[in-house]
């Protein structure tokens, strides 16, 4: 379900679960790795990828049809999810592999760059579309990670974003192969290794002070 290696100062994070949709357990699988990244000494990075043709398909819609009444409980989880990545006290990237979409998408967000490969995969925020709304904390890491008239696209239109479209649009910094993806965020975030500590966390902490409120509010 998750992969954790290492490579040099480098953590990587990869998701292999086909659609690797936030269930429970994926998102329990998850926070483990993320507490072997924080408790780890010395420079480190963390690079977040995902497996085939997908990053991440977001909640796990099929899971809820099933739990429905757990709906406000499980939002929590997947909004803590985010703020931790956003709060992580690391140099982070994530290596969008394939499609993107909705809370995964917002996972993308929730680091601090984003490459993008280049020929297959969409980044996108369906619920519109789904007719479902946005739960404020994840509205608020949209609207504080992407261009504001980017954010108001993406979000009233749903519409499906390319790689090199993305990167147009500063959703992703950088797009690469499939051959080259994980390599190229390795590299993109190595020389920043030496920032992590506690410093850093609380660096973040501020500078996403009003998007970490938010996520943190119970849904």
């Amino acid at each position: 379900m998750i992969d954790l290696t290492r490579d040099g100062e480098v953590f990587v994070l990869r998701m292999d679960n086909t659609e690797n949709r936030f269930s429970p357990d994926m998102l329990d699988a998850i926070g483990g790795a993320l507490n072997e990244v924080e408790s780890a000494d010395g420079p480190r990075a963390l690079v977040t990828t995902g497996t085939g043709k997908f990053f991440t398909n977001g909640l796990d819609l099929d899971w809820l049809s099933g739990n429905s009444q757990r709906l406000g409980w499980y939002l929590d989880q997947v909004s803590a999810l985010l703020a931790r990545f956003l709060s992580l006290p690391c140099p982070t990237v994530a290596a969008i592999n394939g499609h993107a979409f909705g809370a995964g998408a917002m996972l993308a967000l929730a680091h601090d760059h984003s490459i993008m490969r280049t020929d297959r995969g969409y980044w996108c925020l369906p619920e519109v579309a789904l007719r479902m709304p946005f739960p404020a904390g994840m509205q608020a890491l949209v609207v504080a990670r992407l261009p504001r008239v980017v954010a108001h696209e993406a979000m009233i239109t749903a519409r499906r974003f390319g790689a090199e479209e993305a990167m147009a649009k500063s959703i992703v910094e950088a797009v690469a192969s499939e051959t080259e993806l994980v390599g190229a965020a390795v590299e993109r975030v190595r020389p920043l290794a030496e920032h992590a500590g506690a410093n850093l966390a609380g660096v973040r902490t501020k500078l996403h002070a009003d998007v970490l409120t938010a996520l943190n509010q119970p849904n």
